[in-house]
């Protein structure tokens, strides 16, 4: 009984709320209490609190998280291995831009064939889905970055990206075929958050040409910057697949960034090493590396 009130409490702590966990694991507030409290008194502490986002763990709570997540997915992994199959959810970590852009007709196409089995995208910087997919909270991980490498995790290339300059069609650089980092000077930029690869890329290479970057606004979400963009506020650096229908239709213009020699940016799925995959989710590989 205990793993079902550790899987309460994961619910508990990922949604925050006590009827939306019950909501989402078929149980009526009245149980997911009654588990909290039993889970409570097995290890002696108080795991959940109140606090003005909803129910968040405690000290103690953030503690038993990443382990009650580590016992869920071994739970998991185990019936997988000796039923031959796979059914319940798959977990996929992402960054916002490929979980709008790149995953959605992927995932469409995945669920004709596998129905039974429940996908959950949790979107999130590169160094939180890299921790979740080593942790085993997430069963794979999809970033955007440089090769990546690591002695626990598998790093599989699904496609090369070009990066761009993005401006409003009449901007002096929306006519030219590249641009240098020196042609942003004086630039306003508008910005993904810190913790984006690429925005960390754009920002090295101006360093590296002696210019202090003028970030004029930030954004978490794409559709802000490109509609900060087409309002003419300023400047943005993007990757070629979340401006593929602006740059059709001509509401923007994409100018590559030539800094000279940089390693190339690659889409990559992340799993661990040592996970030995059914076939759905050997299939889901398959799927992820489709090209349309």
């Amino acid at each position: 009984m205990e793993l079902t009130y550790l899987r309460t409490f994961c619910e508990v702590a990922s949604l925050g709320s006590y009827t939306r966990a019950g909501d989402s694991l078929g149980y009526a507030q009245s149980t997911v209490t009654a588990q909290i409290a039993k889970l409570e008194k097995i290890y002696g502490a108080v795991l959940l609190e109140r606090s003005g986002r909803g129910m968040v763990p405690t000290f103690a709570g953030r503690n038993l998280l990443p382990y009650a997540r580590q016992m869920l997915a071994l739970r998991e992994e185990a019936r997988e291995i000796i039923s031959g199959g796979y059914k319940g959810q798959l977990t996929i970590g992402s960054i916002e831009t490929l979980a709008a852009y790149y995953l959605p007709h992927r995932l469409h196409r995945y669920r004709g064939r596998y129905p039974e089995i429940q996908l959950r995208v949790e979107p999130g910087l590169e160094a939180e889905i890299i921790a979740a997919v080593k942790g085993k909270s997430a069963d794979f991980g999809l970033i955007f970055d440089k090769t990546y490498e690591s002695e626990e995790l598998v790093s599989l290339p699904l496609r090369q990206e070009p990066m761009y300059i993005v401006v409003h069609p009449e901007h002096h650089l929306a006519q030219v075929d590249s641009a240098a980092p020196s042609a942003l000077a004086g630039e306003p930029l508008i910005l993904t958050e810190e913790g984006c690869t690429y925005r960390q890329y754009l920002l090295q290479a101006l360093k590296q040409a002696g210019m202090s970057p003028q970030v004029d606004m930030e954004f978490g979400n794409l559709e802000g910057i490109k509609q900060a963009v087409r309002h003419r506020w300023g400047t943005a650096f993007l990757p070629g697949y979340a401006i593929e229908e602006e740059r059709r239709s001509g509401v923007l213009r994409a100018v590559p960034l030539t800094s000279g020699g940089e390693e190339a940016f690659y889409i990559q799925l992340i799993y661990r090493k040592d996970r030995r995959l059914p076939a759905a989710l050997a299939d889901f590989i398959v799927h992820m590396q489709e090209q349309q």
